[in-house]
């Protein structure tokens, strides 16, 4: 039985950490290595952790210089087979997801695993805003915008130790170039799960402003340079114009 580490980060997430945590901890697969990384949060957040310390594997809390910079301690104190990250914010879809997503990696030796992704209302976790339905995988998608909804990736411990964690300097869009880094540049192997995932309540720092969005677009461009594919111009709109098939 493969070992699945699963890492939340969070800070000052009272209102939400608890749902999170009960997710994981429901899940009905027994081979999960639950690792929760604080960025030294002043509300409630520690003591609702720390009511269910039994169930989680390791907790730390101490200040960071940001969620992939907290992602990647995770990353680093995890010891399972595969990698996946739940967010304070999400929760599995349902406690059959790990079993699942294990099963898939038992049954096929890849690399990487993607599903499909729900927004949720952020007071009502059974209220479906948008679907974002995934796809099967082809790699060449990936040069027309086309892109897995992160939240719901889940990655070989093996794949961090060869070909690296994510990049801060990417700020925001670290999770885009970790995952074109992952399958396009280095090609490892990846497959879609056509299960829902992750539900995600909606909101997003990358997508909150113009001023935002175009920052994000800056990032994808130097995305596109530092993994050695040729950069057009009309990428700009074709990665958010994409984004527009996969949702429902």
């Amino acid at each position: 039985m493969k070992k699945v580490s699963i890492i939340t980060v969070c800070k000052n997430s009272e209102d939400t950490i608890e749902e999170t945590i009960l997710s994981v901890i429901g899940q009905k697969y027994s081979n999960i290595e639950y690792i929760i990384i604080d960025g030294g949060s002043t509300d409630g957040t520690l003591g609702i952790i720390n009511s269910y310390k039994e169930k989680i594997k390791i907790i730390i809390s101490e200040p960071d210089i940001g969620i992939y910079d907290a992602i990647n301690k995770g990353i680093e104190y995890s010891s399972g087979d595969i990698v996946g990250i739940l967010h304070s914010d999400d929760i599995f879809a349902s406690n059959d997801v790990i079993v699942n997503i294990a099963n898939y990696f038992i049954s096929s030796n890849l690399d990487a695993i993607y599903g499909d992704l729900n927004y949720v209302l952020r007071n009502n976790l059974n209220k479906v805003i948008r679907k974002w339905k995934s796809g099967p995988y082809n790699r060449n998608k990936l040069l027309f915008g086309w892109m897995p909804p992160h939240p719901t990736v889940f990655i070989k411990k093996k794949v961090f130790d060869r070909y690296g964690l994510y990049d801060l300097s990417f700020g925001t869009a670290a999770d885009y170039e970790l995952l074109i880094r992952f399958l396009y540049r280095y090609n490892i192997s990846c497959a879609y799960l056509p299960q829902v995932v992750t539900k995600m309540r909606i909101g997003g720092v990358s997508n909150t402003s113009i001023t935002n969005r175009f920052k994000a677009h800056v990032q994808d461009w130097r995305t596109w340079r530092a993994n050695e594919i040729s950069v057009f111009p009309i990428w700009v709109l074709l990665k958010p114009l994409r984004k527009i098939f996969q949702y429902l």
